[in-house]
């Protein structure tokens, strides 16, 4: 899923100024003083780079829709144009510019979505035409907003509200507001969707709860706690592709993953314990205490956690499939992607398999001393995890699979889709091999 970091200027490696997944987690993008990479996040072993831009300076914002050749980019020398690109050709297919700062760019199949501080624009992004401005929206100084991606919708969430953490999802198909959602007390932190837009993570500036909605109706499904002892600034939230997972980054040194699953009550009459005896007892007494007291009884910890090596740099962090298996993805602002191994089964604290340089070519091998760590300080055994386990008894992977991606094939690779398709049938861009749905206009 698509998750943007930012960093406070370019003091970070080389320049990076902020990084993001696209829609499906197989590539990354990067906005360095030079330019923009983006790279292919489908192997472990290798992060290629498949595209590296300099067609500005000082990129901050830089998306790519899923894995076509089509990027759009916003640059601090003109941060209120917004570039879009067709990587492959080189060539830049419009240009828009609009009232103020460009705070954050959102991409899917049918919508591009532009948010300044105090609106909103919607284009068409088979023509990028402009559909609809939302104005005079809440002051939202980090153009905090969501975009699901599924192919079936296009649900917009962003603040409606900069007092308390009041969100509006709004129907960027049908151009129509939905719901307001009243997610939190003090203004959101973050929000994202799963990938099927039925569900809507959000957290506050506070930063110690987490809540799930579903979505189009708003109801509250999960609360989550990150933790009490103190306040925190989350940078990005992300579902796994299943929506089984969400994992959660901030400034701190822990990336917590919270399971979202219901427990069935049925389990708890076949074998009764006294922690479900005394957990029904709290549920009953919920029915009149008060909301806050309640509120806290249905709360559950992280299912798994990794252990940063840093402690305030900023980060984006997303749950994906990489070569079968499930991993964590941390892109961080000292300039390393970080891949940890997931145990969907029994979480814990995940491994750290791999480690890649953003801006040197080749990879960091992860030492066994730098794996894990046990509490005590000691390091622990390395190919522990559910992940790694799996992976050595499983078939060693293909040569294709330990390259990873790549957008050499294909003469026709990247090409616009001429206009007399659209009418044909839907775009879909599941794929590499897919074209981004825009016809070469300039404005």
């Amino acid at each position: 899923m698509e998750t943007r970091e930012t960093s406070d200027g370019p003091e970070g490696p080389q320049g990076l100024i902020c990084a993001s997944f696209n829609q499906d987690t197989t590539s990354l993008s990067v906005g360095t003083k030079a330019g923009y990479r983006l790279f292919s996040v489908t192997s472990v072993e290798k992060m290629d780079c498949i595209h590296e831009g300099a067609e500005c300076p000082d990129v901050y914002i830089v998306e790519r829709l899923f894995s076509s050749s089509l990027v759009v980019v916003v640059s601090l020398s003109m941060p209120r144009r917004m570039n879009v690109y067709h990587f492959k050709k080189g060539t830049e297919i419009c240009n828009y510019s609009y009232s103020n700062n460009i705070l954050s760019v959102r991409l899917n199949r049918q919508r591009l979505v532009v948010c300044l501080e105090e609106s909103v624009y919607i284009h068409n992004i088979k023509d990028m035409k402009l559909l609809k401005t939302l104005l005079n929206t809440p002051s939202n100084p980090t153009g905090l907003c969501a975009l699901s991606v599924n192919h079936g919708n296009s649900y917009l969430a962003y603040p409606g509200s900069a007092t308390v953490g009041e969100i509006i999802v709004y129907d960027a198909n049908n151009l129509s507001t939905m719901t307001m959602i009243p997610a939190h007390d003090s203004p959101l932190a973050a929000l994202t969707f799963n990938a099927s837009g039925t569900k809507l993570a959000s957290a506050s500036e506070r930063g110690t709860v987490i809540r799930v909605f579903t979505i189009p109706e708003g109801q509250r499904l999960f609360e989550f706690r990150r933790g009490m002892k103190r306040y925190v600034s989350i940078s990005s939230l992300s579902f796994s592709a299943d929506a089984q997972f969400l994992c959660a980054s901030s400034n701190t040194e822990t990336v917590h993953i919270f399971k979202l699953e219901v427990h069935s009550p049925s389990r708890e009459e076949e074998s009764p314990t006294w922690s479900a005896y005394v957990g029904k007892m709290f549920s009953a007494a919920s029915t009149y205490l008060p909301t806050q007291v309640s509120d806290m009884m249905h709360q559950d910890r992280a299912f798994a956690t990794v252990r940063l090596n840093m402690f305030g740099l900023k980060n984006v962090c997303a749950l994906a499939t990489v070569q079968k298996l499930p991993r964590l993805l941390v892109a961080s602002s000292d300039g390393h992607l970080y891949i940890y191994n997931v145990d969907p089964q029994d979480g814990g604290e995940c491994v750290l398999v791999r480690k890649h340089r953003l801006f040197e070519t080749g990879e960091e091998p992860v030492e066994p001393e730098e794996e894990a760590e046990s509490e005590e300080g000691l390091p622990q055994p390395p190919n522990q995890s559910y992940a790694a386990t799996v992976a050595l008894s499983s078939t060693p992977p293909s040569s294709s699979a330990l390259t990873g991606y790549s957008e050499d094939g294909g003469a026709q690779k990247g090409d616009v889709i001429p206009e007399h398709e659209f009418a044909e049938a839907p775009v879909c861009l599941d794929d590499e091999n897919e074209f981004p749905p825009v016809s070469n206009q300039s404005n």
